[in-house]
Parts: structure tokens; C-alpha cells; sequence
């Protein structure tokens, strides 16, 4: 039987600030996610046998853990489905690189499973099941660029300039626990509206604290900074600027020392399977 093939993109933070801390330890943010278009891509082979089936495993991700894996079990146990799966993972994004690549893998296993086995659940419903899988996959499964408040599920559908972004990926795995639970962490920003985003009043909150304990991350950003404004995405280590034009953030790209990894990619107005 035939793979078939679903893509799997990366998103940004435009900014990220924390304004609050909530009675069970979780943090009230505020952020733009933005869909890249450059990611991974998941491959399913369908199975009559009920067996979840992943083709390799990530360095370090005992199976059980692996989002996707988790993402199938999931939807196999709330809608009751007896089909199996044969699950191919591509892995372009880094691992705890704040572009949200286990994040989308799981989305885009809930999303393409839900087509391929029939379940039939509503985006809704979809949603609800990703946030059992983590804060940041129901924003894949909305489907659009969004502002999102609260821990992060409360989304509106926010439009965007077109842009291209230079993006940096430092040689470090950054723990986004480790990062929240910081005691440097600044967690009483006060929250700015969409027009002070647009004017370009933002910051990411986390960034000194990830700066702060990995050298890496502080030296590429240094690097990219000396081409406008620079940013960490999430809770690191990437770090990104935006363009207006694909050859400027190329003719950026192009002047990289050797010791800096990277790739330029084109910002999205939705995720690619917003429709499907």
C-alpha cells in the first residue's frame, strides 16, 4: 500500500511575552505564531491491524514519548478506531529548537489520521485532543496565523504582512521546562494590543534567560542583529529576522561564517492543511 504524504511546518514566535502566572504553576503569555514554509514531512501506511507502527525513532525519544506515536494512540482511543498505522517521519526542524517541530508532527498526525481512518472529529475536536498532547499543537490544527493569549489556546486569526525570514539554528537543544522555570524569568510583562505589535513593540521574554545560559544562542543572534532586528523564536534556540524580499534574506544568509547553520523560508498566510 502507498504512503501518503503530509507536510509538517515549523512556526515562529513573532514575540513572546509573559504576563502572569496562574494558580497550577502554568504562564499566561502573549504571541504571534506564524507558519513557515519549511518543515517536516509524515509519511502514513495504513494498517488492518490496529498496530501504530513508527518506521525509526528519535535519537533520545523512547516511542511511547514520541509525539506522534502519542498523537495516533490518542485518536485511536477517543474515537474507538480499530485501524492501524505505518508512520515514516522526515525530521528537518531541530530538536528544542522553538520552532515547534514536535508541536506539528503531532498535529499533522491527528489531522491526517483523521482524514485516512475516517474518525471524523470536528477541528474542534481535534484541537481539544492536541492540547492534551502540548500547549503549542492545537495552533496547527486552528490552522491560521494567530494571536494567542491565556497559556497559549486562547487563538484569534491574526493577518500578516508578507516576509522573509532568515533563520538561525544554534548547535544547542534548549528545555522549554527548564527555561519557564527560571527564577530570572521576567513573568509580569504588561500585555500590549495588536497595534503595539505592529509598531513593533515586542520583545521575547525568554530570551535573556536562554542568552543568559547558552553562549551559542547569544553569538548568533549577535551575528543576525547586525542585519536588523533579531529575535528568538519560542523558548529557543533558533533565532530568526524577517525581510520583505526572498533576496535580501538570502544575500543575508549568503555572508554566514562557517560555524552558523541556517536556511531562509517564506512566511505563510495559513498552515497547508487549514483545508484539507
Amino acid at each position: 500500500m502507498s504512503a501518503h504524504v503530509y507536510p509538517a511546518p515549523a512556526k515562529l514566535n513573532l514575540f513572546l511575552h509573559i504576563t502572569g502566572r496562574r494558580a497550577d504553576g502554568y504562564h499566561l503569555l502573549q504571541t504571534v505564531f506564524r507558519f513557515i514554509d519549511y518543515g517536516d514531512a509524515l509519511h502514513f501506511t495504513l494498517r488492518s491491524d490496529g498496530q501504530i507502527v513508527l518506521t525509526q525513532t528519535l535519537p533520545g525519544v523512547p516511542v511511547e514519548q514520541d509525539l506522534c506515536y502519542r498523537a495516533a494512540r490518542l485518536l485511536q482511543a477517543s474515537t474507538g478506531t480499530t485501524q492501524g498505522v505505518e508512520i515514516m517521519l522526515e525530521k528537518r526542524l531541530p530538536l528544542g529548537g522553538g520552532l515547534g517541530g514536535g508541536s506539528s508532527d503531532a498535529a499533522t498526525t491527528l489531522i491526517a489520521l483523521n482524514r485516512l481512518w475516517g474518525t471524523g472529529l470536528s477541528r474542534a475536536e481535534l484541537m481539544a485532543l492536541g492540547l492534551k498532547l502540548g500547549a503549542d499543537v492545537p495552533v496547527f490544527i486552528f490552522g491560521d496565523n494567530a494571536w494567542a493569549e491565556g497559556v497559549g489556546e486562547t487563538l484569534t486569526p491574526i493577518a500578516l504582512e508578507p516576509a522573509w525570514y532568515v533563520v538561525l539554528v544554534p548547535p544547542v537543544s534548549v528545555a522549554t521546562a527548564e527555561v519557564f522555570s527560571a527564577p530570572e524569568l521576567t513573568r509580569n510583562t504588561l500585555p500590549v494590543t495588536i497595534p503595539a505589535f505592529s509598531a513593533g513593540q515586542i520583545h521575547n521574554d525568554l530570551e535573556p534567560v536562554v542568552t543568559g545560559r547558552y553562549p551559542s544562542v547569544a553569538r548568533h543572534l549577535e551575528w543576525l542583529r547586525q542585519y536588523g532586528v533579531a529575535r528568538m523564536t519560542g523558548s529557543g534556540a533558533c533565532v530568526f529576522a524577517a525581510f520583505a524580499a526572498e533576496q535580501a534574506a538570502r544575500e543575508v544568509l549568503a555572508d554566514k561564517p562557517a560555524w552558523i547553520e541556517g536556511f531562509v523560508a517564506r512566511g505563510l498566510d495559513h498552515h497547508p492543511l487549514r483545508d484539507f
